[in-house]
């Protein structure tokens, strides 16, 4: 079995032609291009220079969209979506029908913050990478013992600590996303340094880590804040009709003219997770902890700009919010 998967992940370095996020492999043309990110975390710029913002960042194991090409930069579309730069070492191309294979074939999931993938079964072992929570990995052969045995998207074998994983499918069939499990996934987040574009555990923005806390939970939600605050169901805004879960957002509101017609549009430009008692965990400066209710000592500076809040947790399927067992980024859909 793990020389099949090898060849899957080996005959994958050149080429990768599949279709959109919607319908892999459908309608590919000669031109498209996709591979899958190998680094633990994926730095994907605005532009293809160092010195250029960060916009993103993509988990190793994720596909994307290589949608162009400058030197050794790839333009990368990543299933949030999310279109950015990133180096071509950080990308492994592959056929469609490889990446289909890929799509289909039993992986691991890292679940602790940080992990490594071993050369051998050995605590004592060299090192060949880092991990994160979040990233994937195929799985080699049925290790016995303490370690997975693991082929990373760059084509290497290793070993990867059974305390610090779980075989993806069961790792998905078991999320389930209520109020305390997602409070509990974002608590361990605090103190992490916010980073502008970040969405992993090296650091985050604040609308990455309400992604990353729902993702960790098996629920894809849209990149940035502004499109999360059209996610799930109107909650609030007032505290006493906020619920545990609830995503509450700040920025302006939208400004009507005498006629009731729109002169300046809602601005979203915050995002935080409520966890109950007036108070709310987010990424600002670092994810810390602050309270909605004037007069506490953890008071948040800016909460009289909180415009509106939105309930994902109970909405059914909202638009926007999609299980990662749904998602033909992650499996097959067939």
């Amino acid at each position: 079995m793990y020389r099949i998967i090898g060849t899957i992940i080996l005959s994958a370095i050149a080429m990768l032609r599949t279709a959109d996020w919607t319908a892999y492999a459908s309608e590919a043309g000669e031109k498209d291009r996709y591979g899958v990110t190998t680094l633990s975390v994926n730095y994907m710029r605005e532009a293809p220079d160092f010195t250029a913002e960060l916009g993103n960042q993509a988990l190793m194991g994720t596909p994307v969209e290589i949608t162009g090409e400058e030197g050794y930069w790839r333009q990368i579309k990543s299933p949030d979506p999310y279109t950015a730069w990133c180096v071509d070492l950080g990308i492994r191309e592959m056929t469609a029908g490889a990446l289909k294979e890929y799509i289909a074939a039993e992986k691991v999931i890292c679940t602790a913050d940080y992990g490594k993938v071993l050369a051998r079964p050995s605590g004592r072992s060299e090192k060949i990478c880092d991990i994160v929570a979040g990233d994937l990995m195929l799985l080699g052969r049925k290790t016995s013992g303490r370690f997975y045995n693991v082929i990373l998207p760059s084509g290497e074998s290793g070993y990867v600590r059974k305390k610090d994983a779980m075989i993806f499918s069961k790792w998905a069939g078991k999320c389930d996303p209520t109020a305390d499990n997602l409070i509990e996934t974002a608590l361990g987040f605090l103190g992490v340094p916010y980073l502008w574009g970040g969405t992993s555990i090296k650091g985050v923005d604040c609308s990455g880590l309400v992604r990353m806390v729902w993702f960790m939970n098996g629920i894809l939600l849209p990149r940035n804040a502004s499109q999360q605050a059209m996610t799930g169901l109107p909650a609030g805004p007032g505290l006493d009709s906020l619920e545990k879960g609830d995503l509450v957002f700040f920025g302006s509101p939208a400004v009507k003219d005498a006629s009731g017609n729109i002169i300046a549009k809602e601005k979203v430009t915050h995002v935080g997770i409520y966890i109950g008692n007036g108070r709310f965990i987010h990424a600002s400066r670092l994810v810390r902890i602050n309270s909605l209710i004037p007069g506490t000592p953890d008071y948040y500076e800016n909460a009289g700009r909180m415009i509106k809040a939105r309930r994902i947790i109970g909405s059914g399927e909202a638009e926007g919010a999609v299980r990662i067992t749904d998602s033909p980024a992650y499996f097959p859909q067939d």
